[in-house]
């Protein structure tokens, strides 16, 4: 017999598997999660005060105003208020579910708008560098107004030098003129 057999043989060494003596009910924790929602959100609404209040209303009155023998509840209506400690007891657990539920909804919900919350200002602070680099970029490029005085200035040259040469050529003729009549 190996060691390791010999161990889960000895009494006094618990068994890997322990299988339980009484069965443990098995229930759909999504299906009862929904069910305490339902109920909560009932419980919080002006039917459900309406309902509880006819139901107390009439209990009161058919227990004051029927026969002796065809009241369930005489006075000073202990099963009533044990029928409403009963109530309470059963509301108050499903109302903490109901809000427990909703609290890790919430925190997955604060969770995604805190992730899109980065990505938002990640793609902000991208876009003010980009931004910034276009408008160093534009710095850099010539404008309208500049090309346009540079080609004023380009264009004033011009004049300038044309009017030089044709001041110089009419000058040239003139010289020329003044020696023609004198030659054949």
């Amino acid at each position: 017999m190996t060691d390791a057999h010999r161990t889960r043989e000895r009494l006094d060494t618990p068994r890997e598997e322990r299988r339980s003596l009484v069965r443990r009910p098995s229930y759909d924790k999504d299906a009862f999660g929904v069910f305490a929602e339902q109920f909560a959100r009932f419980m919080g609404t002006a039917t459900f005060l309406i309902y509880m209040t006819l139901v107390v209303v009439v209990w009161i009155s058919w227990n004051l105003l029927a026969p002796e023998d065809a009241r369930w509840d005489d006075y000073p209506f202990i099963f009533l208020t044990l029928i409403l400690s009963l109530q309470a007891s059963y509301a108050a657990p499903l109302i903490l579910l109901a809000q427990n539920r909703q609290e890790a909804r919430d925190r997955v919900v604060a969770e995604q708008d805190r992730q899109a919350d980065a990505r938002a200002h990640a793609d902000m602070e991208f876009l003010a560098r980009e931004v910034a680099s276009l408008r160093m970029a534009v710095g850099e490029v010539a404008t309208r107004d500049y090309l346009r005085s540079e080609l004023r200035t380009l264009l004033a040259e011009l004049d300038d030098r044309t009017s030089q040469r044709d001041g110089r050529a009419a000058s040239h003729e003139d010289g020329e003129d003044r020696q023609s009549p004198g030659t054949p």
